[in-house]
């Protein structure tokens, strides 16, 4: 293949041909994002644990179980241990501030999430001082907080004070990332019995109870049977409670906000539309500046498969020249969108996998939108072609 000819045909319209590069650019960049946010919806249910199951209301999340429950769980055969989540609703210094926190069983966390690895600080020290916290490290790095610090929070679930606006307190003992994607790194974790000691000593106000149990499993125990079990031990109440897989759970939970997953990849696919057509349209304008020139090469016995493979080549060497650049600026975005994007998206990342996608789509539509132009080249007539131009 002739390929100094590539060259010059490439740069032979610089014009059009970098803005043809940078609307891909751009266009692989979206899509990424796009493609790595709906992966990090979906990480929470595909990597979900098999051995955790998360107990709640059967009205609603928003109700909360009474503390008696726990024993009871606990005594369910199949049961290894059972663990509180409270949602605790608190912003730092303003509303803009807020991050999720929750309130856990210190004793019985790091048991139930093996997932969780610390970074920085001990998560002894963390179990044994009450005021404490553990904070995800894409939390730490956005505020800035290391292990040692207070971090004051203003609840608007459980209010402090006489005002309702006196702030709780927590010293960061401990730091942690996530080893799964299924678990995001912008949470703060503090004692249960923190609030709960508040709450009876009239020092704050709030709900009583405990928001949902997680329910680890022993091993070998089968999660159905176990889910009956404990759904039929609050059968009448006082309240009654639904019993779920953690996948099921996250899977209810995202689909209170809609369908986000599938409605990313719909934008994404508009996307690469954008991106065949602005390829496509490029290339049959070469193909028709280039009549004579194709014409004439074929006078001078150059084949069918020589000329349609340089303009295929054309529109591959555009593509990826912008996926490439894509690539750099879906990083670049990636990183900077991570520590927002990952609050509601655990497992959101621009990693190989997602970016190895975008590359290979955006490269099979290079493929496919020299395809047209080239068909015209093969089945172009030499004299027609001359006499096309004249």
């Amino acid at each position: 293949m002739p390929w100094k000819l590539l060259w010059k045909n490439l740069v032979g319209r610089p014009v059009r041909s970098a803005l043809t590069v940078l609307s891909i650019a751009v266009a692989l960049a979206l899509l990424c994002i796009l493609d790595a946010t709906a992966r990090g919806f979906t990480a929470a249910v595909d990597l979900a644990a098999q051995n955790r199951l998360v107990v709640m209301s059967q009205v609603s999340l928003f109700v909360d179980l009474p503390l008696s429950y726990e024993p009871k769980i606990a005594q369910v055969d199949g049961v290894q241990r059972v663990l509180k989540f409270q949602w605790f609703g608190g912003f730092y210094r303003d509303r803009s501030g807020f991050f999720a926190q929750f309130g856990i069983d210190a004793d019985r966390f790091e048991a139930v999430y093996p997932e969780l690895g610390m970074v920085d600080g001990a998560f002894a020290d963390f179990a044994r001082e009450r005021g404490a916290c553990v904070i995800g490290k894409g939390l730490a790095q956005q505020h800035g907080w290391k292990v040692g610090d207070t971090v004051p929070l203003i609840s608007s679930v459980f209010p402090r004070g006489q005002s309702g606006v006196d702030p709780w307190t927590f010293t960061v003992r401990a730091i942690y990332e996530a080893k799964r994607k299924n678990f995001d790194e912008q949470t703060m974790f503090f004692h249960f019995d923190y609030l709960r000691e508040a709450l009876e000593q009239g020092a704050a106000q709030g709900p009583p109870g405990v928001g949902t149990y997680t329910v680890q499993l022993k091993d070998g125990a089968r999660a159905e049977p176990v889910m009956a079990a404990i759904d039929a031990l609050f059968e009448h109440g006082p309240q009654r409670v639904r019993t779920t897989t953690e996948a099921e759970f996250n899977r209810q939970f995202m689909s209170m906000m809609g369908n986000i997953p599938l409605l990313l990849r719909s934008i994404g696919g508009a996307v690469l539309f954008a991106i065949f057509f602005a390829v496509l349209n490029t290339m049959l304008m070469a193909g028709r500046e280039r009549t004579r020139d194709l014409g004439i090469m074929k006078a001078l016995g150059f084949g069918n498969g020589q000329l349609g493979l340089l303009l295929v080549a054309e529109a591959l060497a555009l593509v990826l020249c912008g996926s490439g650049l894509g690539a750099l600026l879906a990083l670049a975005l990636g990183s900077v969108m991570a520590p927002f994007v990952s609050a509601f998206a655990p497992g959101f990342a621009v990693d190989a996998a997602v970016l190895g996608q975008g590359l290979g789509l955006t490269c099979v539509l290079g493929l496919v939108s020299g395809a047209a132009p080239a068909l015209r080249a093969i089945r172009l007539v030499p004299v027609n072609a001359l006499r096309e131009d004249a």
